[in-house]
C-alpha cells in the first residue's frame, strides 16, 4: 500500500501500527512528519512487537527532522503576548531541507519568574534563536523552550539595521546607536 502523504496527515492508529521513519505518534494516532509515500512494513518474525510498521519514504525521507531534546536554531516570525512563532532552520549544526514550525510559549521562555515573562520584550520578529524541542506539539508546530542559560536570542538586528551585541542576559545593544533592547539572550560560551 503506497499513498502520497504530507506532514500532519494521519497514517494510522498506534494500537495497530508502529511509527517508523518519517512518522510520529501523538495521542495514539500516527502522523506523517514529512512528504513522501506511506508504506507498511511487516515486522521481523522474531520481533517481540508484531505490529506492522507504517513509515513515510520519499526524496526528503532522510532529511533532518527535529526530535524531542534536540537543540534547534530558528527565525522568529511572529510574537504575541502568549507565544513566539519560529521557523526552524537548523537541527544542531545542520540545516533542515524542509520547513518546520515551532512555538515558544510564555511559560517556556525562562526557568525562573515565568509569570513575569513579557513575550514582546523577549523576542522580536527576525531574531535568530537557539531553542530546545520540548515535544512534537500539534500537527502544525513543535513546542520549543529557551528556559536554559545557553538558549534564547543568538542574533538580533537593531532598528538601525545593525547586528546587536549581547550586554546581559536580558539586553542587547546596537553598536552604531548605542541603543539597548530587551531580549531573552542566549549565554554564549
Amino acid at each position: 500500500m503506497s499513498d502520497i502523504v504530507t506532514p500532519g496527515d494521519v497514517l494510522g492508529n498506534a494500537t495497530e501500527f508502529k511509527a517508523g521513519k518519517g512518522a510520529y505518534v501523538n495521542d495514539n494516532t500516527i502522523y506523517a512528519s514529512l512528504t513522501g509515500s506511506r508504506r507498511i512494513v511487516s515486522p521481523l518474525p522474531d520481533s517481540p512487537d508484531q505490529r506492522a510498521i507504517v513509515e513515510v519514504t520519499g526524496h526528503k525521507a532522510h532529511g533532518l527532522i527535529p526530535e524531542t531534546g534536540s537543540v534547534v536554531t530558528g527565525r522568529v516570525t511572529k510574537v504575541t503576548a502568549r507565544m513566539a512563532s519560529v521557523d526552524i532552520l537548523c537541527v544542531g549544526p545542520k540545516a533542515v531541507h524542509e520547513k518546520f514550525a515551532g512555538i515558544i510559549k510564555q511559560h517556556d521562555v525562562r526557568a525562573t519568574e515565568v509569570d513575569k515573562v513579557d513575550m514582546l520584550l523577549s523576542f522580536r520578529p527576525g531574531d535568530i534563536v537557539r531553542a530546545m524541542v520540548l515535544s512534537l506539539g500539534d500537527a502544525r508546530a513543535y513546542y520549543l523552550s529557551t528556559a536554559k542559560n545557553e538558549l534564547g536570542v543568538v542574533s538580533a538586528e537593531s532598528a538601525a539595521g545593525e547586528t546587536m551585541v549581547p550586554i546581559s542576559w536580558t539586553e542587547m545593544q546596537c553598536p552604531l546607536s548605542g541603543q539597548t533592547e530587551q531580549r531573552k539572550v542566549a549565554k554564549v560560551g
